[in-house]
């Protein structure tokens, strides 16, 4: 599950606003600032998954823990029609 360093860190690599994270994931934008904000993210899992699909949906791409290494996000390499899809969902 993506936790709220994961949530900030993807916003910042696309450089898009709580406001237009929350409409590219259909929830309000407290819920955005709460879920960045909580230590631990909690909430109800449909609401976390549309944030996840939102900014996957934008580019982003969410590592797991592995090995001893922490959690992180990246962009992924962009592929046909992405260009298109951010343009219409930002």
């Amino acid at each position: 599950m993506i936790d709220a360093a994961q949530i900030r860190a993807a916003r910042a690599l696309l450089s898009i606003s709580q406001t237009e994270l929350a409409e590219c994931a259909s929830v309000h934008v407290a819920t955005i600032r709460r879920l960045e904000a909580a230590s631990a993210v909690r909430g109800a899992a449909e609401t976390l998954w549309k944030v996840q699909r939102a900014l996957e949906n934008l580019g982003v791409e969410f590592i797991s823990a592995d090995a001893g290494k922490g959690a992180g996000v990246r962009l992924r390499e962009p592929q046909q029609g992405d260009e298109e899809t951010r343009r219409g969902s930002v």
